[in-house]
């Protein structure tokens, strides 16, 4: 094989080749990392310019792109873990592909940097939510007079409630929020479906999985928390509805408490407009499913 002919089939070979990118998306880990010689930059905007321009290039090139977020302080946790010196690339490539397979990515698919980054720093939020909760579902062990375990019994009732919902909504786009008050801060989950008529629901895997396991915490703990629906269909009137967790029973919330809390400012407790052509109504019957069944303690 001559040499040009070598070439060519190895910018074949890099065009089959998924990549992962570390990324620092803030100053403060920006500046942490500066304490290693070896971390070349020294001014962040300038490392978010060339980070940018290194995706860019790598997509006009065919490459298939990930981004991770790259956090010093789990950086150094693994280096030490691993026994490796911190202070080289050869660490920090290792670690971020240790990041491709554990951690928060985003597929890079040319969106601007300013774009990438928001949705990078929510995709982290969402997986620290779910193995936190995660965590404390699995600590919560047995029930004590009838031996069942009390978090997967939890899930399970937080599967079905799901699915309910989602069965009794109105066709059209649904966006699902569940909070719950759990030491020590509140944790939130958000879903996202198309329900459409005459196919199925289209509802993501990992969202799914993280909201139940959300409200499965809130059942299991017996904390206090809530459900909001919103759907949003073409030629109707977006609808708003939601229900109060007791125990492991979805209460429906009236019209009023709907308005009350889409019109209050979260932060402040100011009121804020409602939104026009928006009916904040009573949520469905969710039939069996929304009653206590006593069985997850």
């Amino acid at each position: 094989m001559t040499n040009t002919q070598a070439q060519r089939m190895r910018r074949v070979l890099r065009r089959e080749i998924a990549g992962t990118i570390g990324l620092l998306t803030d100053d403060e880990d920006f500046t942490a990392m500066r304490r290693y010689r070896t971390f070349a930059f020294d001014d962040h905007a300038t490392y978010l310019q060339q980070i940018e321009s290194l995706l860019r290039t790598l997509s006009a090139q065919g490459s298939h792109t990930t981004v991770a977020l790259f956090d010093p302080e789990e950086f150094a946790e693994y280096c030490a873990t691993s026994g490796l010196e911190p202070d080289t690339p050869a660490s920090r490539t290792r670690f971020t592909a240790e990041l491709a397979a554990t951690g928060a990515t985003v597929p890079y698919e040319g969106q601007p940097l300013d774009e990438l980054v928001p949705t990078l720093v929510d995709e982290a939020v969402r997986k620290a939510t779910w193995e936190y909760a995660t965590t404390l579902l699995a600590r919560i062990g047995a029930c004590a007079s009838c031996g069942v375990d009390i978090g997967r019994a939890a899930f399970a009732r937080a599967a079905r409630l799901l699915t309910r919902i989602i069965e009794t909504a109105s066709p059209g786009h649904l966006h699902l929020v569940c909070s719950v008050s759990a030491a020590p801060e509140t944790l939130v989950a958000a879903l996202r479906a198309d329900d459409e008529p005459d196919t199925a629901n289209r509802v993501d895997e990992s969202e799914a999985l993280e909201f139940t396991t959300v409200l499965a915490l809130g059942i299991a703990t017996r904390s206090s928390g809530g459900l909001v629906m919103r759907t949003t269909a073409a030629g109707t009137t977006d609808r708003v509805y939601g229900w109060r967790l007791r125990g492991e029973r979805l209460e429906p919330l009236t019209a009023a408490e709907v308005f009350d809390a889409y019109c209050t400012d979260a932060d402040t407790g100011d009121l804020v407009s409602p939104e026009s052509g928006v009916d904040y109504c009573v949520p469905p019957d969710l039939g069996d499913a929304g009653e206590d069944t006593g069985h997850t303690h």
